[in-house]
């Protein structure tokens, strides 16, 4: 299955403000749908997060898209409209030794967020599919499916507006090849072009 990984326009917020599931406006869509539009190719449906910044990209790329919240970013909990200075440097310390299973205070792990994603994922039918969502999102399917430790898919340099084509095995694949993958095992991914 084919996965186009799109991150959704420039948020329209202050620098330096933690904002993860908070509903900001983001840029005009307009523009960056027509780029993106002919990178997809023709009757590719389009699935995204529920949040503003998401959906009205998805909305200007397909007439009729569909919203799952799995694919909304992490919840940063009680951190999220703060600045990233004001949350303090314990809580920031011991999120950087722990990038996997740290929670912040009311919100989920990185671990959280990739299960979710991977559920998300696994669920889909089809040749291919458009995913509208965020960084995060984008980070977490392509370090499970390129098998990549936390410390490197973490840091993966994503653009707002950009697309990443990730290729995937999915169960239903699977299935109708043969394939004797495990239950539960990690499927095999490909990463065609990134942030384009």
């Amino acid at each position: 299955m084919q996965l186009f990984l799109i991150r959704h326009p420039r948020p329209l917020i202050d620098a330096g403000i933690c904002y993860g599931q908070l509903d900001v406006e983001a840029e005009p869509p307009q523009a960056l749908a027509a780029r993106l539009r002919p990178l997809l190719p023709a009757g590719t449906p389009v699935l995204a997060s529920p949040l503003r910044r998401t959906r009205a990209l998805a909305q200007a790329l397909h007439p009729r898209p569909l919203f799952d919240r799995r694919l909304m970013e992490i919840d940063f909990g009680q951190w999220e409209g703060q600045r990233w200075e004001q949350i303090g440097r314990q809580s920031l310390d011991a999120w950087a030794t722990d990038l996997l299973h740290f929670v912040p205070p009311g919100g989920e792990s990185a671990a959280m967020l990739q299960g979710r994603v991977v559920d998300c994922v696994a669920g889909l039918r089809g040749p291919r599919v458009a995913l509208v969502t965020h960084a995060g999102v984008i980070r977490c399917a392509i370090g499970h499916w390129l098998q990549l430790p936390v410390g490197e898919w973490s840091q993966l340099a994503l653009d707002f507006g950009s697309i990443t084509l990730l290729e995937v095995e999915s169960p239903a694949t699977r299935q109708q090849t043969g394939s004797q993958w495990p239950t539960g095992a990690t499927l095999p991914g490909t990463v065609h072009y990134c942030n384009r």
